[in-house]
């Protein structure tokens, strides 16, 4: 809900006089129910709660609101979500009191500093061919087969940045149009970042409109959680370290994708079984190194938690 009010009104003179209210980007949060609190405080608290369970049996949180043991090796995320009570979705909306909550994997706790590549997001291109022709349409024109020699199997995959030229295997090339370099400010809201083949033709394209809303919504408020992986069974420890990142704009996503900080690096997979039937896989990521993380916040902060009793 939203309200415009004089600066000068008894309304906007109550707000200035509230205490303990929380920014989220420009704007200020006010609780619609006092039991919310400080949600870092409460954020901050539930991690160290489960920081002190120590190792976690892999699993993954249903519809239903029941966690159930899952087996595979990405389980991280997925368990990380369960102990926060989410149930994995694919909504544009921030994962636990307004924060979006973030688990990478480490070596140990000392540095905890991810060795991996940060997934920012995972956005469907809204335009090009991608979305004209479909995704199928798509990996049969720019798709190659898979390198592993797994039959009937066509691979999307590489590293596009912006600051690169034609990838060898599918013949595409990053690029933001309808942005002004300089300035760093966008000309055009209507376009966005694009795959381009060697004609200039739009292989896929993420509008700007769309990106800030994604942007914005699920990454005003984030958290990083590092974990430790041991087997078998899959099983994950939560670090006592973890990074608060707050207020963020899409000037500094895009002025990181402009400077090649931010890169797509896809995993989109057309599997076809032997009579013939295709199965796709679809996973358009923006990634990041760990290191850069924090250009893409005005403020970021490293706190090490208590342990709690859960």
């Amino acid at each position: 809900m939203g309200y415009a009010a004089a600066a000068n009104s008894p309304l906007a003179n109550a707000v200035h006089e509230l205490k303990s209210i929380e920014s989220v980007g420009v704007f200020v949060q006010i609780p619609v129910r006092t039991e919310f609190g400080n949600t870092r405080s409460q954020l901050l608290e539930k991690l160290g709660a489960i920081y002190s369970k120590h190792w976690i049996l892999s699993k993954k949180l249903g519809n239903d609101g029941i966690a159930r043991h899952y087996a595979a090796r990405n389980g991280g995320g997925y368990t990380l979500e369960a102990e926060l009570g989410i149930a994995p979705n694919g909504y544009s909306e921030p994962d636990f009191l307004g924060w979006e909550v973030k688990q990478y994997g480490v070596k140990d706790f000392k540095n905890c500093r991810s060795l991996s590549p940060v997934t920012l997001f995972t956005p469907e291109p809204t335009g090009g061919f991608y979305r004209e022709k479909g995704v199928e349409e798509f990996v049969l024109k720019f798709g190659y087969p898979d390198k592993n020699g797994k039959a009937g199997r066509l691979n999307f995959g590489g590293n596009y940045s912006s600051v690169k030229s034609y990838h060898a295997d599918t013949g595409l090339q990053l690029r933001l149009t309808g942005y002004d370099f300089e300035s760093g400010k966008i000309t055009d809201l209507n376009q966005g970042i694009v795959l381009l083949d060697e004609h200039e033709e739009i292989a896929a394209l993420w509008q700007y409109t769309e990106i800030l809303r994604h942007w914005n919504r699920k990454h005003a408020q984030a958290v990083y959680v590092p974990s430790l992986l041991k087997s078998p069974p899959p099983q994950y420890r939560y670090g006592p370290c973890v990074q608060l990142c707050e207020r963020t704009d899409l000037t500094l996503f895009l002025k990181a994708v402009a400077t090649g900080v931010v890169y797509y690096d896809p995993a989109i997979k057309l599997i076809r079984d032997s009579a013939g039937k295709a199965r796709i896989k679809r996973r358009s990521q923006f990634r990041i190194k760990h290191d850069n993380l924090e250009k893409m916040y005005h403020a970021t902060e490293w706190v090490h938690i208590d342990a709690q009793d859960s």
